[in-house]
Protein backbone atom coordinates (compact mmCIF):
# COMPACT_ATOMS: atom_id res chain seq x y z
CA UNK A 1 0.00 0.00 0.00
CA UNK A 2 1.42 3.53 -0.34
CA UNK A 3 1.22 4.27 3.10
CA UNK A 4 3.40 1.68 3.88
CA UNK A 5 6.06 4.32 3.69
CA UNK A 6 4.02 7.16 5.95
CA UNK A 7 3.71 4.56 8.89
CA UNK A 8 7.45 2.84 8.53
CA UNK A 9 8.45 5.36 11.45
CA UNK A 10 5.89 3.71 13.92
CA UNK A 11 8.05 0.41 14.54
CA UNK A 12 10.87 2.43 16.71
CA UNK A 13 7.93 4.81 18.52
CA UNK A 14 5.53 3.74 21.59
CA UNK A 15 2.87 3.63 18.53
CA UNK A 16 4.03 -0.08 18.15
CA UNK A 17 0.86 -1.73 17.64
CA UNK A 18 -0.64 -4.84 15.37
CA UNK A 19 -1.21 -1.90 12.86
CA UNK A 20 2.53 -1.31 12.52
CA UNK A 21 3.32 -5.12 12.97
CA UNK A 22 2.54 -5.37 9.33
CA UNK A 23 5.12 -2.94 8.11
CA UNK A 24 7.88 -5.08 8.84
CA UNK A 25 10.96 -3.22 8.23
CA UNK A 26 11.64 -3.00 4.88
CA UNK A 27 14.00 0.18 3.88
CA UNK A 28 12.13 3.19 1.02
CA UNK A 29 13.85 1.64 -1.95
CA UNK A 30 12.30 -1.80 -1.45
CA UNK A 31 8.86 -0.26 -0.87
CA UNK A 32 9.36 1.62 -4.00
CA UNK A 33 9.12 -1.50 -6.02
CA UNK A 34 5.76 -2.63 -4.69
CA UNK A 35 4.45 0.80 -4.12
CA UNK A 36 4.98 1.11 -8.29
CA UNK A 37 4.28 -1.98 -9.34
CA UNK A 38 2.41 -1.67 -12.93
CA UNK A 39 -0.85 -3.28 -11.65
CA UNK A 40 -1.26 -1.14 -8.82
CA UNK A 41 -0.79 1.84 -10.38
CA UNK A 42 -3.60 0.98 -13.41
CA UNK A 43 -5.99 0.19 -10.45
CA UNK A 44 -5.23 3.73 -8.79
CA UNK A 45 -6.83 5.56 -11.64
CA UNK A 46 -4.10 8.51 -10.48
CA UNK A 47 -5.24 10.97 -13.06
CA UNK A 48 -8.82 10.21 -12.79
CA UNK A 49 -9.06 10.52 -9.29
CA UNK A 50 -6.38 14.34 -9.80
CA UNK A 51 -8.74 15.60 -11.66
CA UNK A 52 -12.08 14.88 -9.72
CA UNK A 53 -10.30 16.96 -6.91
CA UNK A 54 -10.91 20.06 -8.95
CA UNK A 55 -7.86 21.51 -8.29
CA UNK A 56 -6.81 25.26 -9.77
CA UNK A 57 -3.55 27.03 -10.73
CA UNK A 58 -1.53 28.86 -7.53
CA UNK A 59 -3.46 26.39 -4.93
CA UNK A 60 -1.56 24.82 -2.13
CA UNK A 61 -1.83 20.78 -1.54
CA UNK A 62 -0.58 18.91 0.91
CA UNK A 63 0.09 15.46 -0.24
CA UNK A 64 -0.10 13.40 3.22
CA UNK A 65 1.55 9.91 2.68
CA UNK A 66 3.17 10.61 -0.42
CA UNK A 67 5.23 7.34 -0.57
CA UNK A 68 7.30 7.76 -4.00
CA UNK A 69 5.37 10.77 -4.85
CA UNK A 70 3.71 9.24 -7.33
CA UNK A 71 0.04 11.00 -6.83
CA UNK A 72 2.38 14.29 -6.26
CA UNK A 73 3.52 14.86 -9.64
CA UNK A 74 -0.10 15.25 -11.43
CA UNK A 75 -1.32 16.99 -8.09
CA UNK A 76 2.08 19.97 -8.77
CA UNK A 77 0.97 19.33 -12.68
CA UNK A 78 -2.46 20.49 -11.61
CA UNK A 79 -2.05 23.62 -9.44
CA UNK A 80 0.65 25.08 -11.87
CA UNK A 81 1.84 27.26 -12.78
CA UNK A 82 1.93 29.57 -9.14
CA UNK A 83 0.88 26.68 -6.86
CA UNK A 84 2.67 23.98 -4.92
CA UNK A 85 2.72 20.61 -3.34
CA UNK A 86 3.88 19.89 0.19
CA UNK A 87 4.63 16.22 -0.27
CA UNK A 88 4.69 14.39 3.72
CA UNK A 89 6.33 11.02 4.57
CA UNK A 90 7.00 10.02 7.59
CA UNK A 91 10.58 8.27 6.29
CA UNK A 92 13.14 10.14 5.43
CA UNK A 93 14.51 7.44 3.16
CA UNK A 94 11.66 8.80 0.65
CA UNK A 95 12.07 12.49 0.55
CA UNK A 96 15.05 11.86 -2.16
CA UNK A 97 12.51 9.73 -4.06
CA UNK A 98 9.94 12.33 -4.15
CA UNK A 99 12.65 15.02 -4.75
CA UNK A 100 13.97 12.66 -8.35
CA UNK A 101 10.53 11.76 -9.22
CA UNK A 102 10.07 15.68 -9.22
CA UNK A 103 13.03 16.69 -11.13
CA UNK A 104 12.16 13.94 -13.41
CA UNK A 105 8.84 15.13 -14.40
CA UNK A 106 10.71 18.62 -14.60
CA UNK A 107 8.67 20.61 -11.98
CA UNK A 108 9.89 22.77 -9.25
CA UNK A 109 6.86 22.67 -6.83
CA UNK A 110 6.84 20.23 -5.43
CA UNK A 111 8.71 19.95 -1.33
CA UNK A 112 9.61 16.73 0.60
CA UNK A 113 8.35 17.34 4.08
CA UNK A 114 9.75 15.05 6.74
CA UNK A 115 6.55 14.63 9.53
CA UNK A 116 5.50 13.20 12.54
CA UNK A 117 3.63 10.13 12.67
CA UNK A 118 0.63 11.98 14.87
CA UNK A 119 1.22 15.88 13.01
CA UNK A 120 2.30 15.84 9.42
CA UNK A 121 4.11 18.83 10.26
CA UNK A 122 3.67 21.08 7.08
CA UNK A 123 5.59 24.42 7.47
CA UNK A 124 2.31 26.64 6.35
CA UNK A 125 -1.03 26.43 7.85
CA UNK A 126 -2.88 27.87 4.35
CA UNK A 127 -3.39 24.80 2.65
CA UNK A 128 -6.13 24.44 0.45
CA UNK A 129 -6.32 21.27 -0.17
CA UNK A 130 -4.85 17.58 2.16
CA UNK A 131 -4.81 15.05 -0.07
CA UNK A 132 -4.86 11.26 1.99
CA UNK A 133 -4.99 8.46 -0.10
CA UNK A 134 -4.90 5.21 1.52
CA UNK A 135 -3.58 6.29 4.32
CA UNK A 136 -6.00 6.96 6.80
CA UNK A 137 -7.14 3.59 7.49
CA UNK A 138 -3.37 2.74 9.15
CA UNK A 139 -3.02 5.42 11.30
CA UNK A 140 -4.15 4.10 15.37
CA UNK A 141 -5.06 7.85 16.76
CA UNK A 142 -7.25 9.04 13.53
CA UNK A 143 -9.30 11.78 14.83
CA UNK A 144 -6.59 13.14 17.07
CA UNK A 145 -4.59 13.03 13.46
CA UNK A 146 -7.19 14.48 11.58
CA UNK A 147 -7.55 17.24 14.04
CA UNK A 148 -3.83 18.15 13.48
CA UNK A 149 -4.25 17.99 10.01
CA UNK A 150 -6.70 20.49 9.83
CA UNK A 151 -4.94 22.99 12.12
CA UNK A 152 -2.83 23.69 8.42
CA UNK A 153 -6.02 24.12 6.66
CA UNK A 154 -7.42 27.65 5.63
CA UNK A 155 -11.11 28.27 6.40
CA UNK A 156 -12.75 27.11 3.23
CA UNK A 157 -9.96 24.43 2.32
CA UNK A 158 -10.75 21.12 1.89
CA UNK A 159 -9.75 17.07 3.28
CA UNK A 160 -9.70 14.76 0.47
CA UNK A 161 -9.99 11.20 1.61
CA UNK A 162 -9.67 8.12 -0.78
CA UNK A 163 -9.77 4.95 1.59
CA UNK A 164 -11.48 1.26 1.59
CA UNK A 165 -14.87 1.04 2.97
CA UNK A 166 -15.38 -1.56 5.61
CA UNK A 167 -19.10 -1.84 4.64
CA UNK A 168 -17.39 -3.66 1.39
CA UNK A 169 -17.68 -6.85 1.89
CA UNK A 170 -13.72 -8.54 1.00
CA UNK A 171 -11.90 -5.20 1.49
CA UNK A 172 -8.24 -5.35 2.17
CA UNK A 173 -7.31 -5.60 5.88
CA UNK A 174 -10.57 -7.37 6.25
CA UNK A 175 -9.21 -10.24 8.92
CA UNK A 176 -7.98 -7.08 10.96
CA UNK A 177 -11.03 -5.21 12.25
CA UNK A 178 -8.87 -3.05 13.86
CA UNK A 179 -7.40 -1.31 10.13
CA UNK A 180 -10.95 -1.08 8.71
CA UNK A 181 -13.25 1.94 8.76
CA UNK A 182 -16.08 3.45 7.04
CA UNK A 183 -17.39 6.60 5.82
CA UNK A 184 -19.69 7.80 8.48
CA UNK A 185 -16.65 7.14 10.72
CA UNK A 186 -14.37 9.19 9.37
CA UNK A 187 -17.70 11.78 8.34
CA UNK A 188 -17.66 11.93 12.43
CA UNK A 189 -13.91 12.59 13.04
CA UNK A 190 -13.71 15.41 10.40
CA UNK A 191 -17.15 17.08 11.81
CA UNK A 192 -15.05 17.05 15.35
CA UNK A 193 -12.17 18.60 13.82
CA UNK A 194 -14.21 21.67 11.97
CA UNK A 195 -14.99 20.09 8.90
CA UNK A 196 -18.21 18.70 6.71
CA UNK A 197 -18.69 16.96 3.37
CA UNK A 198 -19.08 18.89 0.71
CA UNK A 199 -18.89 16.31 -2.04
CA UNK A 200 -18.90 12.60 -2.53
CA UNK A 201 -17.10 10.95 -6.11
CA UNK A 202 -18.19 8.00 -6.81
CA UNK A 203 -15.40 6.14 -8.65
CA UNK A 204 -14.41 2.83 -6.94
CA UNK A 205 -16.27 -0.50 -5.44
CA UNK A 206 -14.53 -0.53 -2.05
CA UNK A 207 -13.29 2.28 -1.73
CA UNK A 208 -15.04 5.99 -0.78
CA UNK A 209 -14.25 8.80 -2.29
CA UNK A 210 -15.14 12.26 0.16
CA UNK A 211 -14.16 15.64 0.13
CA UNK A 212 -14.50 17.46 3.67
CA UNK A 213 -14.64 21.20 3.85
CA UNK A 214 -13.37 23.23 6.74
CA UNK A 215 -15.96 25.83 8.41
CA UNK A 216 -15.05 29.82 7.94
Amino acid sequence: MRCFAFLAAVMTTAYATPLAAQLGSRPADEWALTLESGRRMEALEIEEVVAQIGLRPGQLVADVGAGTGIFSVPLARAVSPGGRVLSVEVDRGFLPLIGAKARLAGLQNITPVLGQFGDPRLPRADVDFAFVHDVLHHIDQRQSYIRALASYIKPGGSIVVVDYDMNVPGVPHSNQPEMLISPDQVAGWMRAAGLEMTREVGMFPDKFFVIYTKRP
